[in-house]
This record gives C-alpha cells, structure tokens and sequence, in this order.
C-alpha cells in the first residue's frame, strides 16, 4: 500500500564484505533512484559485527529521507539493493554481507508483521545504529517508546559506543 503523501524514513546501513565504502555509496544511489530523496547521511563508522560469528567489521551509516513509499514497498526496494550488491539471503543469520539496510523508522507508521517490524524490533539495543542514526535524526521520537533516538543512544553502556569509531564526517559521500 502506498501512503497518500511523502513521509520522513530512517534507514541504517551497513557492509563488512568486499569494498564497504563504495558499497554503500551504491546503496545510498540505488534508494535515491528507488525513490527515496536523501536529506541527509551521517559520519561513517566502523563498527565490530553484531552476533557470534566470526566475521569482518562494519562500516555503517544512517540516513534519513523522504518516500511515498509505504513500509513494505520500502523493503522490498532495500532487498532488492542486498541481491544487487551480490547478499546471499539463504546464509546464516547475522554473517557477513556485501550491503544490510534496515528500516529504522517511518514518520506516522508502525508494523508488526512476521517479515517486517517497524520501528526496527532492535533499534533500542544496537548502538552502531543508534550513533549514526542520532546524528541525523537525534529528536526523532521512538513511537512505541516515546524517548527521542539520542537518549536511547545516550542510554547505551558507555564501553558499547566507545567501540563505534567515526571514521569520516557526513561529507564522505561527496567522495
């Protein structure tokens, strides 16, 4: 279902195979022709892999944008980036991969579907999304918890952020 008019979209991206930066410049150019308008992106930070698995680390970013584009239209059009960049879906949970975006947040929606859950069911606990994702969009309110994205990123164990390296500004995606 597509909404009646454009709304405001936190995505969080990352990559920890093959050459990440450019990776996600891919990403971030295949959302923009997918019908996302970037407003802004953040710094880009290296961050240690999520899960259990022994794997590279991440380079991860957050962006926000403005879609017509209702929450399932949104994930389809982000899967479709992952299998472009080359994501293998069929492997492990939480392993290495080419591009990961995930829907952070939809400006005045939210769903809890078996695929697809929106405001991210993880949001609150991975601070490699909330540091970048706070840069951009530190007052958006968590709909479901009603603190504002710094404070959740705030709220973070202080030796969890201090692993989340910036490793360039938001101007990195002028090259």
């Amino acid at each position: 279902m597509t909404p009646d008019r454009a709304r405001r979209v936190g995505l969080a991206l990352g990559s920890n195979q093959g050459d990440r930066e450019a990776q996600l410049l891919d990403a971030l150019s295949a959302l923009r022709a997918g019908g996302v308008a970037i407003e802004a992106v953040s710094s880009l930070y290296e961050t240690p892999p999520w899960g259990v698995v022994e794997q590279p680390a991440f380079l991860n970013v957050a962006m926000v944008g403005v879609t017509s584009m209702g929450a399932r239209e949104l994930l389809v059009l982000a899967k479709r980036i992952e299998a472009a960049a080359g994501r293998d879906f069929d492997a492990p949970r939480w392993t290495a991969r080419p591009v990961d975006i995930d829907i952070a947040l939809i400006e005045g929606e939210t769903v809890a579907e078996p695929d697809l859950i929106v405001p991210h069911l993880l949001l609150a606990e991975r601070s490699f999304v909330l540091v970048p994702l706070a840069e951009v969009a530190g007052e958006w309110r968590h709909p479901r918890l009603g603190v504002s994205i710094a404070t959740l990123r705030d709220a973070r164990p202080v030796e969890e952020r201090a692993e989340i390296r910036r490793v360039r500004g938001p101007e990195w995606t002028a090259g």
